[in-house]
């Protein structure tokens, strides 16, 4: 089944006179559970289809649909409630609040979204990520690596269906960066999320079920349905 799509969408910037194109009539799915990475040059618009696919940008044209409705019919309060309980988001930059514990910065979406935890559920997601003796540490006692493992448990707090990673290795050493893409693999397994995660790094994306290559806005490569 698929979870989420879209349907020549196309983002345009402007830079000066000219137009950019940097996503271009792009039509793709993605499966319920499945792990696509999104790769290419730098400039290919990797970064801007994740953001039009999870509504952090108005795409140009287009649509895209999540569990088959057009995700920009929603006003800003719907997609803002949408992202919080549906969508998961890790970044590079970790994105944590400093002045926020471990665990505090894990409860924050639920927080935000004025419902009671799933104090079992975090409690797996903790453990999974081996986090467990840094819940009451501040972000500027963690390394890069345990960041990022309470960036992703924050992503899952809320159960999300989709999980959108942007270059979550690019910050971290090897070793970190291998850690956390087989984390980020095991928990979409666990917890059946579709991941779609963007990477300039190929050993990285070879790690994915599926690879989407971008060059200049278009998908080049798909390797669920070939050349385009």
């Amino acid at each position: 089944m698929n979870i989420i799509e879209c349907k020549n969408l196309t983002k345009e910037y402007y830079s000066g006179e000219n137009i950019i194109k940097a996503v271009d009539d792009v039509t793709l799915s993605f499966e319920q559970g499945e792990f696509c990475a999104v790769t290419g040059p730098s400039g290919s618009g990797k970064s801007t289809l994740l953001h039009v696919l999870s509504s952090l940008e108005n795409p140009t044209s287009g649509s895209v649909l999540y569990e088959g409705k057009e995700l920009f019919s929603y006003n800003d309060n719907q997609l803002s409630i949408l992202r919080r309980r549906r969508f998961g988001f890790v970044f590079q930059a970790y994105n944590l609040v400093q002045e926020l514990t471990g665990y505090e910065n894990i409860l924050l979406p639920v927080m935000l979204d004025k419902k009671k935890a799933d104090e079992e559920y975090i409690k797996n997601v903790i453990e999974i990520l081996g986090i467990e003796d840094r819940l009451s540490h501040l972000p500027s006692a963690l390394s890069g690596g345990q960041k990022q493992r309470i960036a992703i448990a924050r992503a899952l707090a809320n159960k999300p269906s989709v999980l959108f990673a942007d270059e979550p290795t690019g910050n971290l050493d090897g070793k970190s960066g291998r850690e956390v893409l087989s984390l980020l693999r095991y928990v979409g397994k666990q917890f059946g999320i579709t991941l779609i995660l963007v990477t300039h790094d190929l050993n990285v994306a070879e790690q994915a079920e599926r690879i989407l290559t971008l060059d200049d806005g278009k998908v080049v490569k798909d390797t669920k349905n070939g050349v385009i």
